[in-house]
């Protein structure tokens, strides 16, 4: 039986989760804060008392927009405690996946809450706990960052994207957007930070807008001193100062 606590600035949004995690025969006990400044708190009661304590929490149901310290900022802070509580957050904005699995939540819900999509979220919860050494309180995140995938959320459903099936990257000012075969997922996160850490797979800059992973170029372009690339269907632009360095990586590529 779960010991949990909902945190939401929205009184009716706190209401409902509330009423539908006490709906739910694995949550023994659920409270709830109207900020994440009451919340901290709250844990902070919950981390003096121990794992098996009278005020111990399993788990954060927690929103993410709300003033002053919000639902980042509170899952920032835990990641400092030794024993901290699982994180699940619960949210409208649909953007803030990627933060939120770097910093090793369990689940990320989007509002409206569907009783269904809840329910997934404390299977998981359990299931984490479960997995926990008797007598530890020890986490075991679920979603560990992986090198290998990358979060996007699909109509309330996070599903994890393999690096190794996107073709190319489009930058959106804060945002990217990934192209695979099957499609293009859009991800708050910036093209510059996508670079630097898939560098190493094989991915090269060609345009200030445009990351492209080089074992997908069907072909390189001459045509009156401009310089293009086809990945799948698209063609897509080489800049000037990029062209020399992309060239060069494709001879190496062909000649290795």
């Amino acid at each position: 039986m779960l010991r949990a606590l909902a945190v939401d600035d929205e009184r009716p949004s706190l209401e409902e989760l509330l009423y539908l995690l006490n709906a739910d025969p694995r949550i023994g006990t659920v409270e709830g804060a109207g900020d994440a400044t009451e919340a901290l708190r709250r844990i902070n009661r919950a981390l003096e008392s121990g794992p098996h304590g009278p005020e111990a929490i399993d788990v954060v149901f927690l929103d993410i927009h709300m003033p002053g310290l919000d639902g980042l900022d509170l899952a920032r802070l835990l990641t400092g405690f030794a024993r901290p509580p699982l994180v699940v957050f619960v949210t409208a904005h649909e953007d803030f996946a990627v933060q939120a699995f770097d910093l090793k939540a369990v689940d990320y819900v989007l509002k409206p809450v569907r009783k269904e999509r809840l329910a997934e979220a404390v299977r998981r919860v359990v299931e984490l706990r479960a997995a926990e050494p008797r007598g530890s309180a020890a986490r075991i995140p679920v979603h560990e960052p992986d090198p290998d995938h990358i979060p996007v959320e699909l109509g309330g459903v996070t599903r994890f994207v393999a690096v190794d099936d996107i073709t190319h990257v489009e930058a959106h000012g804060d945002y990217a957007r990934l192209h695979t075969g099957r499609g293009s997922h859009l991800v708050r996160i910036p093209l510059s930070t996508l670079e630097e850490r898939w560098r190493s797979r094989g991915f090269v800059r060609i345009h200030r807008r445009h990351l492209v992973a080089l074992r997908h170029i069907g072909e390189l372009r001459l045509d009156a001193g401009t310089v293009s690339v086809r990945v799948g269907a698209e063609e897509l632009q080489v800049s000037r100062r990029h062209a020399r360095e992309l060239r060069d990586l494709l001879m190496r590529r062909t000649t290795s």
